[in-house]
């Protein structure tokens, strides 16, 4: 029987209080390692899924291991939750997903009945308005949070009333806001019309990275108050000063990333209006050096394009040129590489190797704001990419068995 010390437990709580989508998220974005233990009235056998750097790697749930445990376990409504911070030793990593994309992936085969709910809905639980057949819009229940607010670089709040447009696509506007109260609705307009990116609540953050560099700075969507909405201005000069001490490789990386999901929400309204070309692209080729589990990557020369793993084959996602980054970025996990997708480059390409090491120990100096925000742009990320696939049409989501009826082992172990 798993036992764990009452010393080391650093929070707990109630399910109909907090759902276990949102303690994901605290942990995903507080990088947490540890283990997270679940009992509920309508199971003999306590949960149990183990994190590592906020993601989980393993778990177990009665007769189920693994990533189908993970999954399962989406379907308490109720009980009790306890986290204990420790390290994780002789655990196999049987979850390649990270937080965000399990989350996702649990409230889409909830609502599809993949995954069996015991208990009462939460009780602040929202139901999702039918919208206008022009219109998508994501299918959660959860708007998707963020870490907690660090209040050390705020300098203004502001409150917004129910339908509010708080920002408005197209305009200027050099300020950076993580969301204290409520929960807004990030929409784009289309040549189909209105389609909404995403639904955003506390911890979150409103701006990208350009938000707080010099230059001009236009906004690429529409931010509207889903009821009584408290937004925190942060201190953007703080925020540039920080960014200005990192290391020209750890700028580059941050600053390729934002291009990555700038061409993602693109890609996007691409597919939303049917103009996606689609195919893989016949001027590249799959190179083995490049597609390691471990390395991380800078373009020297050449262009490289990220192929992502959709359901019903590979996708083409993104191409990347001169200074961007690909691979494994220790402190990010966004749904592409190298697990969930692959890379396919130009004749004549190189990249070198950025030492990974070095780049932990940057990010482990930054202030608790500036994590946060690399933890919610690699969300924002991975969201706007699982819509993408949504979109394509190129997401079926895979059968969860409920504790009574597993057979066993995970079959991704």
């Amino acid at each position: 029987m798993l036992r764990i010390s009452d010393h080391n437990i650093v929070f707990s709580g109630n399910l109909l209080f907090l759902p276990l989508a949102d303690v994901f998220q605290l942990l995903g974005g507080n990088n947490c390692t540890g283990i997270l233990i679940l009992r509920s009235p309508h199971s003999s056998d306590p949960g149990v899924v183990y994190f590592r750097d906020g993601n989980p790697i393993n778990g177990s749930w009665g007769k189920l291991k693994g990533r189908d445990a993970v999954y399962a376990l989406f379907g308490l409504a109720d009980g009790k939750y306890e986290f204990s911070e420790e390290e994780i030793t002789g655990i196999d990593s049987a979850v390649r997903q990270s937080t965000m994309e399990i989350v996702m992936d649990a409230m889409r085969l909830i609502d599809d009945g993949e995954i069996v709910r015991l208990g009462p809905d939460p009780l602040h639980q929202q139901n999702m308005k039918k919208t206008d057949p022009a219109r998508v819009d994501m299918n959660y229940v959860h708007p998707i949070k963020g870490p907690l607010v660090d209040y050390r670089f705020i300098t203004i709040e502001r409150n917004y009333s129910d339908g509010t447009t708080i920002l408005r696509e197209g305009e200027h506007g050099k300020w950076l806001y993580v969301i204290s109260e409520g929960t807004v609705r990030v929409t784009k307009e289309t040549p189909r019309g209105t389609i909404t990116l995403a639904r955003l609540s506390e911890g979150c953050f409103i701006g990208t990275i350009r938000s707080f560099l010099y230059g001009e700075y236009e906004r690429n969507a529409t931010v509207i108050a889903e009821g009584n909405v408290e937004l925190c201005l942060l201190d953007a000069e703080s925020l540039h000063r920080e960014y200005s001490s990192l290391s020209q490789e750890f700028r580059k990386i941050l600053l390729s990333v934002d291009t990555r999901f700038r061409t993602i929400n693109d890609n996007v309204v691409n597919a939303h209006i049917g103009a996606y070309p689609g195919g893989l692209p016949e001027d590249k080729v799959f190179d083995d050096r490049f597609q390691n589990t471990t390395d991380l990557y800078i373009i020297r020369e050449g262009t490289a394009d990220i192929i992502g793993k959709g359901p019903d084959g590979d996708v083409l996602l993104l191409s990347l040129g001169k200074d961007d980054v690909f691979g494994k970025i220790p402190f990010m996990a966004f749904g592409h590489e190298p697990v969930s997708a692959s890379v396919m480059v130009s004749e004549g390409f190189e990249a070198d190797i950025v030492d990974s090491r070095v780049l932990q120990r940057e990010y482990d100096g930054l202030s608790q704001t500036f994590r946060n925000f690399i933890f919610g742009t690699a969300t924002n990320i991975s969201m706007t990419t699982r819509l993408f696939y949504e979109l394509l049409g190129k997401i079926q989501p895979a059968q969860v068995p409920s504790p009574e009826n597993a057979s066993g082992e995970d079959d991704e172990n």
